[in-house]
């Protein structure tokens, strides 16, 4: 069983993965009260998914870009976690759990993958689908919206999770004409369940007698320009 944790942003989620289903799942809007939630909530799926500290194998966490505060909860709780059990620990980043909810032979456009950065910004990257694959065309940077939608001219796809000050900024654009597609919102939350997807996929593709030592997991953050 493969303990997930996301709580790089105001979402939080976690996810039990047995590597072949997902088990449980537990997604929700929790503002700023990570540090009280967190532990709770992973011993309430745990216990409801009938499943013991000693049944776990791995644990994945997100690691950033995101809120400072929320990235380092998670990333603490999941690393004490897994070096009392001498677990692996796999670290993604937030917007590559993005991009697990959307198949890249299903787009045309080009994807910007986004997570809230807080003072109306947003942490976004620009993907371009290519076969199975999504390829990085703009590294991971933040900015504002505004700044985001003129560095790339639509059409795009922007998926992740967006504010009011983002809502507002695309509705603007798509009125004055521009080719911006959203996904669902189902499709566009950052899930654990998809962070466990992934991990379980890189576990089995690690060729290393003990992969992933949650030792060299460090928190990824962005710094704003200038």
């Amino acid at each position: 069983m493969l303990l997930a944790i996301d709580s790089a942003t105001q979402i939080l989620s976690i996810a039990l993965h047995d590597g072949r289903a997902l088990r449980a799942e537990w997604s929700l809007d929790a503002g700023r009260q990570h540090s009280a939630l967190l532990a709770p909530m992973i011993q309430q799926l745990m216990r409801q998914a009938k499943t013991d500290r000693e049944d776990l194998q791995a644990l994945a966490v997100a690691v950033g870009p995101g809120s400072f505060t929320g990235v380092r909860i998670g990333v603490a709780l999941a690393k004490g976690m897994a070096a009392v059990a001498d677990l692996p620990l796999v670290p993604l980043t937030t917007l590559e759990i993005v991009l697990e909810a959307h198949a890249p032979s299903r787009y045309q456009w080009p994807l910007i993958a986004t997570a809230p950065a807080g003072r109306s910004r947003v942490i976004w990257a620009k993907y371009a689908p290519a076969g199975d694959a999504w390829v990085l065309r703009r590294p991971a940077e933040i900015s504002t919206w505004e700044s985001l939608l003129a560095a790339c001219k639509p059409p795009v796809t922007i998926s992740g999770e967006i504010s009011r000050a983002g809502r507002q900024a695309i509705e603007t654009a798509q009125q004055a004409g521009a080719h911006i597609d959203l996904p669902p919102a189902t499709d566009r939350l950052r899930r654990a369940g998809h962070l466990a997807e992934i991990a379980w996929r890189r576990l089995r593709e690690s060729q290393a007698a003990r992969p992933y030592p949650a030792a060299d997991v460090r928190p990824v953050y962005l710094k704003s320009p200038g």
